[in-house]
């Protein structure tokens, strides 16, 4: 939802209005996606039969038997058609650049765990993340309303790129034992826990460094409000930094989200505070 928010409001700040209905649907586009790649992860990874009790996260669906795969490549199915409903009328509005990024965000969602060599299974994780829950998404939201990205609406989309792909990486950092022993090259495995908490480190200041080039772009103090989240974003790299990998990164992760919805809504708050003035 962040991102859609973001986007909306900074295209909002650009215009002066707002189209309630296109962004409900870009709304319900962005929402299909993470559905769809939460999915196709759950049925891609126990396809691969690497699922154990090793394994830190929530348990999924199907290694749980709670669902069949059949049932899930089903409820992905569905997803991929609601989505390609969904995203028609923006599509006939935005046309061929709005087409281009439902298609690749539906390709892109179903390779992060699927096909012969998953996105999921090499260190391009969080660039994924990044590019698709922050940039496309961000910078979309903002295209389907006025019909162009500002470079404002760019910086905040990369922005909330950065910390969207923060939460991938303190999750592989977090299963850097786990995943070496299944055989995911994630970044954190690739290169070890010391560079996997810089990563994640560069990945939360860079995000709050592009608030001042936001800022600076639209030259509306307002949209400096996000760095009232910076003191947390700083704590949790500090802490990322003295944990072991393991289950105490858990609460780190939760962390990290709630780091992403806070950075989102104050920078529409910021876009909304300064389009009244």
């Amino acid at each position: 939802m962040v991102p859609v928010l973001v986007g909306t409001a900074l295209a909002w700040l650009d215009s002066g209005s707002v189209d309630w209905a296109v962004a409900l649907l870009a709304l319900l586009g962005s929402l299909l996606m993470q559905i769809i790649s939460n999915l196709q992860n759950d049925v891609g990874y126990s396809a691969r039969g690497v699922d154990s009790s090793s394994r830190l996260g929530m348990p999924r669906a199907t290694s749980s038997g709670l669902l069949t795969p059949h049932q899930v490549r089903a409820a992905i199915a569905v997803s991929i058609v609601v989505a390609m409903i969904v995203g028609w009328p923006l599509v006939q509005r935005g046309g061929w650049p709005v087409l281009a990024m439902g298609f690749t965000s539906i390709i892109a969602a179903l390779a992060y765990m699927g096909g012969p060599r998953p996105i999921a299974y090499t260190p391009l994780g969080e660039l994924m993340v990044f590019v698709f829950f922050g940039v496309v998404a961000v910078a979309g939201s903002g295209y389907v309303q006025i019909g162009a990205v500002t470079p404002a609406t760019w910086a905040a989309a990369c922005g909330v790129g950065l910390i969207a792909a923060a939460v991938l990486a303190v999750n592989n950092h977090r299963d850097i034992a786990h995943d070496a022993r299944t055989g995911r090259h994630t970044f954190a495995v690739q290169f070890g826990a010391r560079q996997s908490t810089r990563l994640y480190t560069a990945l939360i200041l860079g995000a709050f460094a592009l608030v001042l080039v936001a800022a600076w772009f639209s030259s509306h103090v307002a949209l400096l409000l996000p760095l009232l989240g910076l003191p947390v974003g700083w704590r949790l790299t500090r802490e990322l930094n003295v944990a072991a990998p393991g289950p105490t990164m858990s609460n780190l992760l939760l962390r990290t989200v709630k780091l992403e919805l806070v950075y989102g809504v104050l920078f529409t708050l910021g876009a909304v505070v300064a389009g009244l003035r």
